[in-house]
């Protein structure tokens, strides 16, 4: 399959200011069916800075939060359409307070949804085998072993799972630690060892696995994320515990980044290429919190190549501490196009 030579043609970051009102956002570049939302600021009466995540399986107005463990709620002022180029909001403070800030992280999957009959459990999927994401939703039967058709026609190297009907944990998959740990996406714990999650049995190109903690008649969504050149990178390292600290090299220059400890209590920490445009980049914002743009902590250079710690802050730079990360790109280190990409 040919390189993706224009990364922004399937994942982007896009900036807005909340109008408390219809708030058109564009300049996403592509019409996006999973958003993730998120306060940059966090103010406003009767207003909280949580993770809202929309996508299109699911349908307008109904949203998770990432760093709850809440069943999905729907909410007519909430995100009310997917557009071609972005995408609409009503008066929900928390995504859209006026005069506030916010980031919003986007991703394309297919436009359409289809039914996929490859695991014992019949899925609805959105699926684009490009760019090696899917975002799949099925009803579970609290069985083990019972397996789930995801469509990206390869193996996924990482797995974000969510119980839509019923409170529950984000259990998170991840090709470092395999199929016998699991992470949840709410919380700051490292991995856990548990075979209920993915019955200890890696993914497929076809198929991921799951255990009896996927509750009968419970329905569920999974974002799934499969490795591309010069578009995504699923990787580990090592911390070194300075600020000269260890280089990932991922063969792409890094738009959007998420790291997370493996063997400690750290939080999911996440800097992109929007928020802040130079480097050391220290403008993180953790999946597991309702905090605003955090700045407390020195940066990560994002080069042309991979990313560099510049810090030794204990959630990505511990003396002898274990990582994971996922990044996705803003160009290729060199495209088949021949165009290089450039230093910040």
């Amino acid at each position: 399959m040919a390189q993706i030579n224009k990364p922004t043609d399937y994942f982007n970051t896009k900036l807005y200011t909340g109008n408390l009102s219809t708030n058109a956002i564009t300049g996403v570049g592509f019409q996006p069916d999973f958003c993730w939302l998120k306060s940059r600021t966090q103010g406003g009466t009767g207003y909280d800075g949580n993770h809202f995540l929309f996508d299109n399986v699911r349908g307008v107005q109904k949203y998770l939060r990432g760093n709850l463990t809440n069943a999905e709620g729907t909410l007519s002022t909430s995100l009310t359409s997917f557009d071609s180029d972005g995408f609409t909001l009503g008066a929900l403070d928390n995504i859209n307070n006026s005069g506030d800030s916010f980031v919003s992280w986007n991703w394309l999957a297919s436009n359409t949804t289809a039914s996929n009959t490859d695991g014992s459990i019949t899925s609805t999927v959105s699926a684009n085998t490009t760019s090696g994401f899917s975002i799949v939703s099925w009803t579970g039967n609290g069985t083990a072993g019972a397996t789930i058709g995801h469509s990206l026609g390869t193996t996924p190297s990482m797995i974000i799972t969510k119980s839509r009907s019923a409170g529950g944990g984000w259990y998170t998959y991840h090709k470092s630690e395999g199929a016998t740990k699991f992470f949840q996406l709410s919380t700051n714990d490292g991995s856990t060892s548990n075979s209920t999650i993915w019955n200890n049995t890696e993914p497929t190109s076809s198929v991921f696995s799951t255990g009896t903690a996927f509750d009968n008649g419970t329905t569920y969504i999974a974002y799934c994320f499969a490795e591309k050149k010069g578009f995504s990178k699923f990787g580990s390292y090592t911390g070194n515990g300075n600020a000269d600290g260890t280089f990932v090299y991922t063969g792409f220059k890094p738009a959007w980044l998420m790291v997370k400890r493996t063997d400690s209590t750290e939080s999911w920490g996440i800097i992109d290429n929007k928020r802040q445009i130079y480097n050391p980049n220290n403008t993180r914002l953790f999946a597991n919190l309702n905090v605003a743009d955090d700045t407390s902590e020195l940066g990560i250079d994002l080069l042309s190549n991979g990313f560099k710690i510049r810090n030794s802050w204990l959630g990505n730079n511990a003396s002898g501490g274990s990582y994971f990360y996922m990044c996705f790109a803003e160009s290729p280190l060199v495209g088949t196009n021949n165009i290089p990409a450039t230093a910040r």
